[in-house]
Order: structure tokens, then sequence, then C-alpha cells
């Protein structure tokens, strides 16, 4: 039936289409067409995804304050049903997303459609949204980012796979790129991060042969997601003003400390995965899931619960209360959060958490000055950046993130600042990114089930080809 509908939708725009008269104004009409709506779907989905997320974070938040010891069975179950989910129905939608989506973009051609759908498709982004919302109930230390990063970019991709044969043709690469850029955007509600998410991050062609699709889908997803939430902020408006003369220091200082931590904690997250892959029985990954939640609900129940979640509650604290500084141990917390539950192979993005982070260490340097709330804000916004460069490599694409969700454009210098001093210090923990790791891994592991797949394929050409007569 849906096949059907697709179909008479199909014959209905080409009869139409064939009556514009004008052969260059029809092709630019028919090429947008797809991104277009592809936008307005991502932005329905973003805010439905965003909504269920803020539900199940909030879910948790219940159960903690009622029945706190409850978090001893819910964490296990929920992190051993988000795990299960990912790895019964679709493999490559664990983690975060967006090293997928560059694999994605890096083998898509003519032959890796294949390839292609075990990244990006309907599956992955059901398979998605329901992990990575089970272990946010389960108190996972996760963001619904990411995911949401390569859910647009699965949608942008089905849509292009479903155009009729008489379509002038789309790029695959431009349609994946440009979703990514739509996903990131009305993610965080930032135009601007993904635009520059997708030239800092993804994009390995030149810009100007696709700035006008990514430039109208950014637009119509964030209106999209605008029109249902409200021109709504991420985080919302830190007083900043009348800053120190010498808070630039601060910031330095607040950089290379995050920037070093961010690419730590993406250090730690790698060695712990490589570990992993030599697990070969189930009964294994299931021991050390439960292990994981099991540390996390103790540590929240024993030490704090600050540890659970996304950290935006980390982020709204230290810049819209009185209680600014953090514990010394705030920031090991939201880097031990992350790093036990991505490492399970559920679903769930490290934007947000890394944020959090980052958040946590300026926090906490700024109490050990007793800086004042402006200059603290300050040094937490250049922390939430430095942290999130650290694991990402991106200094542009996490400075116009913060710059967008706290509308601060007055301290735009310093947080680019922040972003290039962790840029490069970062370099010192490893030479690449949290995600150039990841895609690699993804690419080597579609190519050896490619192999896999054809083995027994040329096996029985072998075998055929022999037992033929002389």
């Amino acid at each position: 039936m849906f096949n059907t509908a697709v179909s008479k939708v199909r014959l209905h725009l080409k009869h139409s289409f064939d009556r514009i008269n004008n052969e260059k104004l029809k092709k630019k009409m028919l090429q947008a067409i797809p991104f277009w709506i592809a936008s307005v779907i991502t932005g329905l989905i973003a805010v439905i995804y965003a909504r269920l997320f803020l539900m199940a974070e909030n879910l948790t938040a219940v159960i903690y304050k009622q029945h706190r010891w409850y978090l001893f069975m819910l964490m296990p179950v929920c992190f051993f049903v988000a795990w299960w989910l990912v790895k019964r129905f679709a493999p490559y939608s664990r983690g975060s997303g967006i090293p997928q989506v560059a694999a994605a973009i890096e083998i898509t051609g003519p032959r890796s459609d294949q390839k292609v759908n075990k990244l990006l498709s309907i599956r992955v982004i059901l398979v998605k949204v329901l992990s990575s919302l089970v272990l946010a109930i389960g108190g996972g230390a996760i963001g619904r980012e990411g995911p949401t990063i390569q859910i647009a970019a699965s949608v942008f991709t089905k849509v292009n796979q479903i155009l009729p044969a008489w379509w002038p043709k789309v790029a695959k690469r431009n349609m994946i790129i440009t979703g990514a850029a739509a996903g990131l955007a009305a993610a965080f509600n930032t135009p601007l991060g993904g635009i520059v998410f997708a030239i800092e991050e993804l994009t390995k062609t030149h810009f100007s042969y696709f700035k006008t699709a990514i430039f109208s889908s950014v637009i119509i997803a964030g209106l999209t997601a605008q029109g249902i939430l409200g021109p709504y902020l991420y985080l919302g408006y830190p007083k900043i003003g009348d800053l120190s003369g010498f808070i630039f220091l601060g910031v330095v200082m607040v950089a290379i400390i995050s920037g070093l931590l961010g690419s730590g904690m993406a250090k730690v997250i790698l060695i712990i995965l490589k570990w992993k892959s030599k697990f070969t029985l189930d009964r294994e990954h299931i021991l050390y899931i439960v292990l994981c939640a099991l540390i996390l609900a103790g540590t929240a129940i024993f030490v704090n619960d600050s540890i659970l979640g996304s950290g935006k509650n980390v982020m709204e604290r230290v810049l819209f209360t009185s209680d600014k500084y953090s514990s010394w141990y705030a920031p090991l917390l939201r880097m031990v959060g992350p790093v036990l539950s991505f490492t399970t192979g559920a679903a769930g993005g490290v934007f947000a958490p890394a944020l959090g982070a980052g958040a946590s260490v300026g926090s906490l340097i700024s109490g050990w000055f007793h800086l004042s709330d402006t200059n603290t804000n300050l040094l937490i916004l250049a922390g939430m950046v430095g942290f999130l460069t650290g694991v990402t490599r991106s200094p542009f694409t996490s400075a116009i993130l913060v710059l967008e969700m706290t509308n601060r454009h007055n301290v735009i210098f310093q947080l680019i600042l922040a972003g290039m001093i962790a840029s490069l210090v970062s370099i010192l923990i490893d030479k690449h990114s949290f995600y150039d790791h990841l895609k690699i891994q993804y690419i080597r592991n579609l190519n050896e089930e490619e192999k896999a797949e054809n083995a027994p394929k040329l096996n029985s050409a072998v075998q055929s080809i022999d037992s033929e007569p002389a």
C-alpha cells in the first residue's frame, strides 16, 4: 500500500514538472526538493527524539529521588537491553553515529550501497532511538546529538534512494553531508554550528559544490524544530560582562586542561573498545555491561549522582545558579560516566557529555581562584569548547556550537582561542580524533564482512569450475 502511494506521488510530480518549459529551472527545483523534504522530516524527528530523551532522563531523576536503590536493578537491565537491541537488529547503530556518517561519506560510490545501508537506514534510525532511550532511562551518561546526526543522514539517504529513475541525480555524498549538518542544527538549534560542522568535520570536496543545499537544509530543519519547540536556546543566556583584563590567562589554562582531558577520555574509550573486541562470547560482553551499570549506580548512590545523564543539568547548574564551583571529583565523574556508558556498545553520543565534563573543568578552576560569576561563566564556556575540541578536534565547530547555545557573541574570540589551544595540546595525547579512529574501524569491519559474505560465493564458483569435465 505504501509503495502504491509513493508511485502515485511520483507520477503526479512527473506530470507537473513536465509542464515546466525552462529545463534549467526544472532541474534545479527537482534537485532541491529532496533536500527540502528530508529537512522537514529531520526537524520533526529531532523534536520528537529530544522530547523522548528528556522524558527518559526525567524518569531516571524521579527514580533516583524516590527509590535510589532501585538503580542497582534498573541500570543493569537497561544497559543490557540497550546493547541487545543494537547487537540483534543494527550493529552499526551503536555509539555516537558521527563516525558512521563519516565512514558512509568516505565509502559512498556506485558499488557501495550495501555497505552504506548498514550505516544509514530506517532500521538504524529505529534502533538508534530505542537503544539510546533505554540507556538514558538507565542513567547512561550519553547524549542525543550524535545519534541525531546519524538519524538525519539516514533520512536524507532514504529520501535519495526512493527518487524515481527520471529524477535528476543528486550525489549521495552530498545528501549524507547535508543530512548530518541539518541533524546537528536541529539537535542543538545551532544553524551556524551545523554548517561549520559540515565544512570542518565531514567535507572532502569543495564546499561551493553543495553550499546551497546545506544552507537551505539547515534552515528548513531548524525552522521545523523551532516551529514546534519555539525559538529556544539549548542552554540559555549566562551573564558575561565586566570581565577581568587577565581573564584570557584563565581561558588558556582551562583550554589546556580541558583539551588534554577530552583527548584523554577519548583515548581511554578507544583502548577499552580495542580490549573488548577480543571478547568471543556474548557472556563476556554481558558481564562487562552489568559491571559498568553497577559501578555507575554505586557511584551515583554513594558519591554523587552527577555521574548520570547527558550532563546538561551540570551545565545549567554551574551557569545559571549560585552553585558555581564544582568539587575536585566532578570532572572525573563526568568523564567516567561517558566512558562506562559508551563502551557498553549501546547507542548514545558523547557531544553533550563532553560539554558537561568541560563545564565541570571550567567551574572547578574558577573555584580555585574564587572568580566572580561573570568570569566563572566565561571559563565554564571555555571548558566546554576545550573538552569538546579534545574529543572531536574541531575547534571552530565547538566554539560556534557553544556560542549559539548561549548567544554570548561578545566572547567569540575567547571561545575560538580556547578551541585552538585545546586542539593543539590534544595532539600530545593522540594525533587523530576520536571519530577518525572509529570511522577507520567501521570501514575495516564493513570490508571484513564483505569478504566473509563473498567467500562462499567464490568457493562455490571454484567448485563448479573444478567439477566441469575437461
